[in-house]
């Protein structure tokens, strides 16, 4: 078979070369894929591609053994920054779960662990553990890493803790947590021409996988894309972008199956208006591999984290269509500093110096513009509940959505 492990068109020159034992793990979900797609007349959608590339069982880049998250991964997410980030979103968890008497947390995609076992911990500390502590979690090595870490940190907590395997029973009352979520369900490419609407497609080249448009076949996906123009004005001929359409059910199952609570959805994404800006008419599908980010999202499968910005007006209003109310919309860091996050910084020991200053560079990634603190968004979903909740409180900028 050719070797599809030279520097992706588009990444950076610098970009380093998997190893031997990395190549031939990422040659077999190669093969799995093009197998596929000789099933499917030679193609695949992108979404399908995709969702192959990150979650293929045992071959995918969530499903396979290769560490992700902190230093010696691909990334790092807010809870490996600081712990601040899991002590705010305590607090949050605190105010819906005293108000509905008590109930559960449940975390989808639990990453390493280190939020949940934050999460825990703080929340014993304020008095208020939830019932039971759920997570969702797709790939069984990160399942496994879930439970080396809360051993390791909270071991008086693990009776609390579940792993699910599908949707919690009906009746969940209490708080949902995704962090990082929505951006890595796979989406649907499109792209304006002058004579309608294109999907994007994925096959095998002469060495590699390549693009190609064509018409459509996803059911609703040029019904959605007329629709998002007549929100947003016309796209342009030309305009390339994606459509998540796995959010809405999703919501829709989550909200079939809670009685009371909230959800909190926190990603890097935009309000469709600014999203779908004709200036960022290439979409925003971006991969990281080894902390580089490049925009190559058919090289290196299996190997690397294969993301989407997430339309937030269009989460919400899948939301509201699922029968949840709109909690609010912020970005990370005024959620952090109305959930107390200027509290727990006064709190800390200033005279311990190394403990001090680790704890300000984790405020200044989590909060500053140039960080974390814009980029990043946080979406409430209530059911249930009463009155604003405090992460929202600073300032509510839902009436961008």
């Amino acid at each position: 078979m050719p070797d599809p492990f030279s520097s992706p068109a588009g990444s950076p020159a610098e970009l380093p070369a998997p190893g031997i034992e990395a190549q031939e793990h990422s040659l077999q979900l190669v093969q799995s894929i093009r197998d596929e797609m000789q099933r499917q007349d030679g193609r695949l959608g992108f979404d399908r591609f995709m969702e192959l590339a990150l979650y293929a069982p045992g071959l995918g880049y969530y499903t396979a053994g290769a560490r992700k998250f902190g230093e010696a991964g691909d990334f790092v997410t807010a809870p490996e920054i600081s712990p601040l980030f899991a002590r705010c979103l305590a607090r949050q968890c605190r105010e819906v779960l005293d108000e509905l008497g008590g109930g559960d947390l449940l975390e989808f995609g639990a990453g390493s662990g280190t939020m949940a076992a934050d999460l825990l911990l703080e929340l014993e500390v304020l008095g208020s553990l939830p019932d039971r502590y759920l997570i969702l979690e797709v790939s069984p090595d990160l399942k496994e890493r879930q439970k080396e870490t809360l051993q390791g940190w909270a071991p008086h907590l693990m009776d609390r803790v579940s792993w699910l395997d599908h949707m919690p029973e009906q009746g969940f009352r209490g708080v949902v947590l995704a962090n990082e979520v929505l951006d890595a369900m796979p989406v649907h490419r499109f792209r304006i021409e002058a004579d309608g609407v294109r999907e994007g497609y994925v096959r095998w080249g002469d060495e590699r996988f390549e693009a190609v448009w064509d018409l459509p076949v996803t059911p609703g996906l040029a019904e959605a894309v007329e629709a998002l123009q007549q929100q947003v004005g016309s796209l342009g001929e030309g305009y390339e972008s994606e459509l998540n359409l796995r959010a809405g059910p999703w919501l829709e199952a989550l909200g079939e199956r809670m009685a009371a609570g909230a959800v909190l959805l926190i990603d890097y994404g935009y309000p469709a208006s600014e999203y779908y800006h004709p200036q960022r008419s290439s979409g925003s599908l971006m991969c990281y591999y080894k902390h580089r980010a490049h925009g190559d999202v058919l090289a290196l499968p299996g190997l690397q984290d294969i993301t989407a910005h997430v339309d937030f007006s269009a989460v919400a209003a899948a939301g509201l269509a699922a029968g949840f109310d709109l909690a609010g919309y912020t970005s990370q860091a005024h959620f952090l500093l109305g959930s107390g996050l200027d509290r727990l910084v006064a709190d800390s020991d200033p005279n311990d110096i190394k403990v001090h200053m680790a704890l300000m560079q984790g405020v200044k990634r989590l909060t500053l513009p140039s960080e974390m603190g814009e980029r990043f968004k946080v979406l409430g979903l209530s059911r249930g509940i009463e009155g604003t909740l405090t992460g929202f409180g600073l300032r509510d900028l839902s009436s961008r959505l």
